[in-house]
């Protein structure tokens, strides 16, 4: 007699949509008599386990159904690790279908499509200090948040072309996100999926790390050591659309399993995939779970959920009718995440106006951590290429994103879907002769950087990478040995470090006191000021940046303290490629009220560049 392994309870939660550990129960589990088996497969008329065990004969081991919902269980007593299987499954008219394991953890190297029987559960980690301290950090806000998104496969390679391990991986990239101060690495999606070129965003296995990189244990490997050296790891993850690949979870039992019953929200004729039904019970099991998996058995910190828009709106019907299926899984998402693991992150990539993305969901929200500025990177991104003369008409592309900087708590992303299929580098993205490219890049890094929001941005803009992101090889290297590029990696790693250290970048990133506008109504010059501040008095840090070509010598800006300020960083030092039109001494302000401030100072106000003040002395008094 069959020793159920889902217990009644785990049944009802399960079909209900609020059983959160599906990965404990369903799947392949070793134990002391075997390997136990459990899928759902609701239309099936018959379930075998199949694999090299049993020459994929699926006679030999049949599943049995243990409830009228579609709940298949089996324990073979002869599996070893490593064992490689499949599920073959009879639908009511005989057709035949072998699919890989849902919850499998691990997964055949494409294009092989099995699962593999493997134990996860054996890795001793040794990041128990920055568990803690992330259980006891307070609010994420208040603290600094700079985020290396990050292509595994691309990053770097082997001298053979090879990819890195992800223990490999680990070693080359702790150093280099520790040089540039960056608190979080954002992976691409890590889950298994069949293409190469889908990135990871057409999943196949939302439970198995992609074998293309290692094993499960080498994944454990490369978190913890990113725990030990205070970095954390975010996951992109892409829980609206599926791959139909027919491994896999499209038809899995030969009718709409995971995804809806009609072709209309079905289909997602964009992306060539599955939209997940997230009005079933059991999708939305299997999809919190999937989040909780990560987070538990990988220590996973955060999520960035992709493409949220198709998850609020009905595909394929615009932007007129939202989901409320999407709308109301978002919510039980975060509640969950949040209530099992409140220190974890969740990160909306969201394009739509959608209000309350990041208000708590008892006040109407949707329950994000955060979301991503889809509106500042657009706008941002127009006014840096345009020319000179285009400039003075969009200069309030750069002032706009402060009208609502204060509705979200926002992510400002400069992300690899802005330097792909034909939109060029972001360093070519800048108009202007060569030396001008790499001005004009330095100067928005150093706005990115000042400007209120956490921050993200793809690999290779850091050394100046010239042409667009290619995931079939590993980023341009080489450019590094060139002056230019060495220069602008000296400034990045100076300027992201500077983040790190500065509370007034981002303590009161989503608050009044944290930012004003000294000048933001320069359209001739093309020139904006702004202070930012942090909690303690007299913190200001006076931000000047110049989107022209000209050099201004006693350029006047109005400040709100008396006293001396310290030129802390300027994009235009030699050190950095430029041409040298910095502020050597310390600047003393005059009480001479200016730009609707009591005091003001003159500064160097070099081209195309930024300059970034500090007050150190305040005078006594003021």
């Amino acid at each position: 007699m069959l020793m159920e392994v889902l217990s009644p309870i785990e049944k009802y939660l399960f079909h209900e949509g609020n059983y959160f550990r599906c990965f404990e129960t369903f799947g392949a589990h070793i134990n002391n008599n075997g390997t136990r088996f459990c899928v759902w497969a609701p239309h099936a008329r018959e379930v075998a386990v199949v694999g090299d065990f049993n020459e994929w004969n699926g006679i030999k081991h049949r599943m049995v159904k243990v409830n009228n919902e579609g709940i298949w269980e089996l324990e073979i007593s002869d599996i070893s690790i490593n064992s490689l299987y499949k599920y073959e499954i009879t639908t009511h008219d005989e057709q035949k279908f072998f699919k890989s394991d849902p919850y499998a953890f691990y997964s055949e190297l494409r294009p092989n499509t099995a699962s593999i029987v493997v134990d996860i559960d054996n890795y001793e980690w040794n990041d128990s200090k920055w568990i803690n301290d992330r259980l006891f950090n307070g609010n994420y806000e208040k603290l600094p948040l700079s985020i290396y998104e990050l292509h595994i496969g691309s990053w770097k390679r082997n001298k053979d072309g090879s990819f890195l391990t992800y223990k490999e991986l680990a070693n080359e990239l702790v150093p280099y996100l520790k040089k540039y101060r960056f608190t979080h690495v954002e992976l691409l999606p890590v889950s298994e999926h069949p293409l190469d070129l889908s990135w990871g965003y057409q999943t196949i296995g939302y439970y198995s790390i992609t074998s293309r990189y290692g094993t499960p244990e080498d994944f454990m490997f490369f978190v913890d050591a990113l725990h030990q050296n205070g970095i954390g790891v975010i996951l992109d993850w892409v829980p609206g659309h599926f791959c139909k690949d027919s491994h896999g979870l499209y038809m899995f039992d030969g009718y709409p399993t995971y995804e809806y019953k009609t072709s209309d929200v079905r289909e997602n004729v964009v992306w060539g995939t599955s939209n997940f039904d997230l009005s079933k019970g059991e999708v939305q099991s299997f999809l919190i779970s999937n989040l909780i998996f990560w987070i538990e058995k990988y220590h996973i910190d955060g999520f960035r959920i992709d493409a949220v828009a198709n998850i609020i709106y009905w595909n394929n019907k615009g932007r007129n009718e939202a989901n409320p299926f999407g709308v109301e899984f978002l919510k039980k998402l975060n509640h969950t995440v949040k209530n099992i693991h409140p220190d974890i992150l969740t990160i909306a990539e969201d394009s739509t106006d959608w209000e309350g993305v990041t208000d708590t969901i008892e006040s109407g929200g949707l329950g994000f951590n955060y979301k991503w500025n889809m509106g500042w990177m657009n706008d941002v991104l127009q006014y840096v290429e345009a020319d000179f003369s285009q400039k003075e008409s969009l200069h309030n592309n750069l002032t706009f994103p402060m009208l609502y900087n204060h509705t979200e708590k926002f992510i400002l992303p400069l992300s690899h879907d802005e330097v792909v299929h034909g939109k060029k580098s972001l360093l070519n993205k800048m108009p202007g002769d060569y030396w001008d490219k790499f001005a004009q890049f330095r100067l928005l890094m150093a706005f990115m950087i000042t400007h209120p929001g956490k921050k993200l941005i793809f690999m290779g803009s850091e050394i100046g990478q010239f042409d667009e992101w290619n995931n079939e090889k590993e980023l341009d290297w080489f450019l590094e040995e060139y002056p230019l590029h060495a220069a602008l990696t000296d400034f990045n790693e100076d300027a992201w470090n500077l983040y790190y250290k500065t509370k007034a970048f981002w303590e009161l990133d989503y608050e009044n006191e944290g930012f004003q506008w000294i000048d933001c109504h320069n359209h001739g010059q093309r020139i904006y000021s702004y202070i930012r501040s942090g909690k303690k008095p007299n913190s200001d840090y006076v931000v000047v940046l110049n989107f022209s070509s000209v050099t201004y010598h006693g350029y006047k800006v109005g400040v709100t303290n008396m006293g001396e300020y310290k030129e802390i960083i300027n994009t235009d030092k030699k050190k950095y490629g430029g041409s040298g039109q910095i502020n050597h001494k310390k600047v003393k302000a005059r009480n001479e009220p200016f730009h609707g401030k009591d005091y003001s100072i003159d500064i160097t106000l070099p081209p195309y560049g930024a300059t970034i003040l500090k007050l150190v002395r305040k005078r006594k008094g003021t």
